[in-house]
């Protein structure tokens, strides 16, 4: 059966996504799962954007073994330096190589003519091939370009010693039927593709990344690329778990294999969605928390009768199963480590204890810990510690009443080294909350968006707030888990502002262009 290769972009171009900042241990987290999940290929950033860029990608390419970890670089020798010293560590060292070929680009972004930008991708090539065993080359604008100069350019870099030739939708722009067109037209004229592995690359802006691969697919593409939960740039990319269930569940149709773990599904994308803050939409195919409910009386009663009356794809499937039992005050240490175990989590002895100490106080409070309170739980545990604070939150106090002001309290350590104390006012809690937290980061803080969500179920569930706030320029987002909202909430905006300092401290080059 033939095989489609899984290429996860979604460190990289899901990273790229407004408002989402992971740092190196959430980065890694996450590689940790898509190697779990099957990815064939992790794109793990773009090494020479950023120290901390060159970091993450460095560590996941000498920590995954079972998945191959690529970088992205642009079409210049000092990035393939860069990116050949994070990745050569990699079991496979693996190197994507980029450079715009569509009529627009060359004119107005590259400012060169098509002569000059087929050298320049012939030289980066034969350059990287040096180092690099494997390496990807995309033509950015791919379907936007004139069919006949992708086949001579092609032509050029597979001669040149590509090893991928991807040809992205940079744009969203295509249709199924189209973009299957131009695969078949690369098919049958570009020399020694053969040889070579053709890729797919489709953004979601007029809603078809995840038709437009499959038409790629069923028109000789050999991978796939896209994210998970299909995050990325505007209206992001294809969504990985879609084409990967759609294969299997149509296996009599399409007669493919991915070798991805569809057991791994859930956790991968709950896990990415809470570490980028990125909320799932209920009614989003395979993993949205409606995707397999069933309202309509017509609908439970066929369900009821066989299941199969309206449910094509299974919880099951996707490692949604049933829970199993909650924990509570009275569970011991080893029913926690085992559960940890289950989950797929693989705490450190101390990070197990600093989880067990947690899980007990929040026992203490909470009836019963569901496996939604545990995963969250686990994870903060896996990735705590990455940075440490620049400003710690030591205590909010809100005094509120209906017909009065609210007033908000916040105490929190500064970065000399003092705590400090701050008291305003607001139209409610939460803005007296956030007045005080401005004053206390001295700058020009805006909100832009702030959210609460219930962790599981109950009148005693945590509660995870999200803030996505602009600070002096720039936007982060910043989030944490507590019993109490309003202490979460505070802790969320103290996290988007740490993030944005421990960046500040990092020298950042030009934003990176799409692919």
């Amino acid at each position: 059966m033939r095989k489609i290769d899984i290429f996860d972009t979604t460190l990289r171009d899901g990273e790229q996504s407004a408002g989402i900042n992971l740092n190196t241990a959430e980065k890694m987290e996450i590689a940790r799962q898509l190697e779990r999940f099957g990815a064939t290929v992790i794109e793990a950033g773009f090494p020479a954007s950023s120290p901390g860029d060159f970091e993450a990608v460095q560590r996941i390419a000498n920590t995954v073994k079972n998945s191959t970890v690529t970088g992205l670089a642009r079409a210049m020798k000092s990035d393939i330096d860069t990116s050949w010293e994070a990745l050569k560590g990699g079991q496979q060292p693996h190197l994507h190589v980029f450079l715009a070929t569509s009529p627009i680009h060359m004119e107005y972004k590259l400012k060169k003519t098509p002569d000059q930008v087929v050298d320049i991708a012939v030289e980066a090539v034969k350059y990287a091939k040096k180092f690099f065993p494997l390496v990807q080359w995309s033509a950015e604008d791919a379907f936007r370009s004139d069919p006949a100069f992708l086949v001579r350019i092609i032509n050029q870099v597979i001669q040149a010693g590509a090893t991928t030739i991807n040809i992205p939708d940079t744009v969203g722009y295509a249709t199924p039927q189209e973009y299957g067109a131009l695969f078949k037209f690369l098919k049958e004229n570009v020399t020694g593709i053969d040889r070579v592995k053709l890729s797919a690359h489709c953004h979601n802006d007029l809603g078809m990344a995840v038709a437009n691969s499959i038409a790629a697919i069923e028109n000789g593409a050999d991978q796939v690329e896209g994210t998970i939960n299909g995050i990325g740039e505007r209206a992001g990319n294809a969504a990985l778990e879609e084409i990967a269930v759609a294969l299997h569940i149509r296996k009599d149709f399409y007669g493919l294999e991915t070798g991805i773990n569809l057991q791994e599904i859930k956790r991968t994308s709950q896990l990415v969605s809470q570490l980028t803050g990125v909320v799932i939409q209920p009614n989003k195919a395979v993993v949205g928390k409606n995707a397999f409910a069933h309202e309509s009386g017509i609908h439970q009663d066929g369900m009821l009768k066989n299941r199969e009356t309206y449910e094509i794809i299974t919880p099951e499937l996707i490692g949604e199963t049933t829970a199993p039992l909650a924990l509570g005050k009275h569970s011991g240490r080893h029913a926690f480590k085992d559960r940890a175990i289950t989950m797929g989590f693989d705490l450190t002895e101390n990070q197990l204890n600093e989880a067990f100490s947690a899980f007990k106080k929040l026992a203490d409070r909470k009836k019963e810990i569901t496996e939604d309170d545990l995963f969250v739980l686990f994870t903060g545990k896996q990735i705590e510690n990455a940075n440490a604070d620049i400003y710690e939150l030591t205590n909010v106090q809100v005094q509120y009443g209906t017909s009065n002001v609210p007033t908000a309290t916040v105490s929190a350590n500064v970065p000399t080294g003092e705590n400090v104390v701050i008291a305003t006012t607001g139209a409610g809690s939460v803005e007296a909350i956030f007045n005080a937290l401005e004053l206390l980061v001295k700058g020009q803080v805006n909100i832009m968006d702030y959210r609460v969500t219930s962790i599981g179920k109950g009148r005693d569930a945590l509660g995870e707030a999200v803030v996505n706030l602009r600070f002096n320029g720039e936007t982060y987002t910043g989030r944490d888990i507590s019993q109490d909202v309003l202490e979460a909430s505070a802790k969320a905006y103290l996290n988007a502002i740490n993030r944005k300092l421990v960046k500040d401290s990092v020298k950042v080059a030009e934003p990176v262009s799409q692919v």
